[in-house]
């Protein structure tokens, strides 16, 4: 197979851009600032794209790439690629489902567990050297009388009920429909599920359809009791209305892995000390993030030597749809 020219977007682990290297000419870009240029002097060449972190794939970028084919993204998520415009273009759109569901999953429950008990705290606690002292205060919270409600029931949600389940944690879901090979209890309206439960645990993606789907209305519902977990896309949580529902003690805490605005997080987020908040480390393990370039890879190779994606997302199918 002759080396297509790739369009590399934004940061990729060494290990990712040394395999596309040996596979492809690739034309790395890790600011925005940078592409514009790199567009006009090579975007009819390009046929092939992964995409990194943090750089967005729309219809405008596209357009100045006549030839391209298909775009790798690096992760599940990839709410940053116009996947409409794709479509109409013929573009197959990838992504890298399966090998990272069980660390983001082990994550969601440490993040959980974390919330839930105040374990940052009582290690601060000690660090401090406050417990000579006196011992930390009791946790209000435990997730031996606790309730989970998922939003979203995908391949990662599965695998985070299936630990919940071993801890004897009952689950509920809240999906647009019902599943029917699961045990749990379906809540097709969120209020009625937040209400029923005090955990809310959300990994569903960033989309037109959740953004701000948890707002200061499910907040309530949830109870003064109330724990948040967000291992999905920030801006499915309305963050004004979470930051003042942390704040009056609407609900107890929150467990936050991303954010509206990554990398820059709210200083009012940052101030409050019932929250626990982590650098969208979901997947970030090495053995992780090196599966997941391998797949991103895989399915450039898949597609310039056999014309098939391995893993397309739902808006692009492969076969196409006629």
């Amino acid at each position: 197979m002759s080396k297509q020219d790739v369009l590399v977007l934004g940061g990729l682990r060494a290990e990712t851009l040394e395999g596309l290297k040996q596979q492809f000419t690739t034309h790395l870009v890790k600011d925005a600032k940078e592409l514009s240029a790199l567009l006009a002097r090579i975007g009819n060449g390009i046929r092939g794209a992964a995409r990194g972190t943090h750089i967005g794939v729309d219809r405008a970028m596209m357009e100045q790439l006549p030839k391209l084919e298909i775009v790798a993204n690096f992760g599940v998520g990839y709410d940053g690629i116009d996947t409409k415009a794709a479509a109409e273009r013929g573009i197959i759109v990838t992504n890298t489902p399966d090998v990272l569901t069980e660390e983001v999953a082990d994550t969601t429950l440490g993040l959980l567990l974390m919330t839930v008990r105040d374990l940052p705290a009582g290690e601060r606690y000690l660090r401090a050297g406050k417990w000579p002292s006196g011992d930390f205060p009791l946790s209000k919270g435990s997730m031996r009388d606790r309730k989970v409600g998922m939003i979203g029931l995908g391949r990662i949600g599965l695998a985070i009920a299936r630990r919940l389940d071993a801890m004897g944690v009952p689950v509920s879901y809240h999906t647009r429909n019902p599943r029917k090979d699961v045990p749990y209890n379906y809540y097709p309206d969120l209020a009625a599920m937040a209400e029923a439960v005090d955990t809310l645990i959300i990994i569903v993606p960033g989309t037109a359809e959740t953004k701000g789907m948890v707002n200061a209305k499910i907040l309530k519902a949830l109870g003064p009791t109330g724990i948040v977990i967000n291992v999905g896309r920030g801006v499915v949580i309305d963050e004004p209305a979470l930051v003042e529902a942390l704040k009056s003690h609407t609900i107890q805490a929150a467990g936050l892995d991303v954010f509206p605005h990554e990398p820059q997080v709210s200083p009012e987020l940052l101030a409050l000390d019932n929250t626990v908040l982590l650098p969208h480390l979901g997947s970030g393990s090495v053995f992780t993030r090196n599966a997941m370039g391998q797949l991103m890879i895989d399915n450039l190779v898949s597609w310039f030597r056999d014309g098939k994606p391995l893993t397309p997302v739902v808006e692009t199918p492969w076969p196409r749809k006629a």
